[in-house]
């Protein structure tokens, strides 16, 4: 692999691990920094609008509800359709929602 696409590929993992484990914003675009722990600190996994004094702020929200609040926020936005199902797919990988069944 040539040093040009090693940089690109490290670079890409550091933008995917900087994301909301909840609903895959990239966290530099969060303008509140990031969600809140219970401590008051910021979260380095969730974004303000999915977590905040260390709860999510829909402990009930399905990863179904997830995937279609994505795709609908890209919609408005509009992004092209293969990147909304792209964010859309990308949502189970996330650490919130690992493992768990679609509902």
């Amino acid at each position: 692999m040539s040093n040009f696409a090693m940089k690109k590929c490290i670079r890409l993992l550091e933008i995917e691990k900087n994301r909301c484990q909840s609903c895959g914003m990239p966290l530099q675009f969060d303008p509140q920094g990031g969600g809140t722990e219970t401590d008051g600190s910021h979260s380095a996994c969730y974004c303000s609008y999915c977590y905040e004094a260390g709860q999510f702020k829909e402990p009930e929200l399905t990863l179904d509800a997830m995937q279609h609040r994505v795709r609908q926020l890209m919609r408005n936005r509009n992004n092209p359709w293969y990147i909304r199902a792209y964010m859309a797919h990308r949502v189970p990988t996330l650490a919130r929602w690992r493992g768990c069944k679609k509902r």
